[in-house]
């Protein structure tokens, strides 16, 4: 994991333009910067359900993009279909079917992963072709420069860098370890 410095080692607070599944309200949240290419990502994905389980509604996870587009020539692609179905109210369909499917992200395996999730395929097309998506993305990877992001995934717990294990008990003790979110953004 990255080893900024104190001062940059802060995520930024959970956004409305955030993918977040669970409360925003939440006592505790997980910001991940993650790549549909990399495989450490797609293995972090059934850690970070294991701790939605278990924490329920006191854990609020957003995902960020960092399409590493110098090692995974799909990445940018990807991410910015994963836009596309957001349009649609389906990212994390989409997040899931991309990871679930990371061999396989060629033009044509995303036009049918948005087929599979029942993606309006014409609105699903304009949209890529309007460059929203790909600013989205651009936005995400600016932020995760701020905090001298480099690799993925990278984990921000209740605001702090994390640098352990993508494991579950590691992350749960560093969750339920923390102060909540609420306490310390209102420092």
């Amino acid at each position: 994991m990255p080893n900024p410095t104190s001062a940059t080692a802060r995520a930024l607070p959970i956004a409305s333009r955030d993918h977040l599944r669970g409360p925003a309200t939440a006592a505790h949240a997980l910001v991940e910067y993650g790549d549909f290419e990399c495989s450490s990502s797609a293995e972090a994905r059934w850690v970070i359900k294991e701790l939605e389980e278990e924490m329920e509604d006191k854990l609020c996870v957003a995902f960020r993009h960092f399409p590493l587009s110098d090692i995974h020539p799909h990445a940018q692609a990807a991410a910015e279909a994963a836009e596309a179905a957001d349009a649609q109210g389906k990212f994390w369909l989409m997040h899931d079917r991309l990871f679930d499917h990371q061999n396989e992200l060629e033009p044509n395996h995303l036009q049918s992963y948005a087929n599979h999730i029942s993606i309006d395929m014409a609105t699903f097309e304009r949209d890529l072709r309007s460059g929203a998506p790909a600013r989205h993305v651009a936005e995400d990877v600016e932020g995760a420069r701020a905090l001298h992001v480099t690799e993925t995934p990278t984990f921000f717990l209740d605001g702090i860098l994390y640098s352990g294990p993508a494991e579950f008990l590691p992350m749960l003790e560093a969750l339920e370890g923390s102060e909540s979110r609420q306490d310390r953004f209102a420092k």
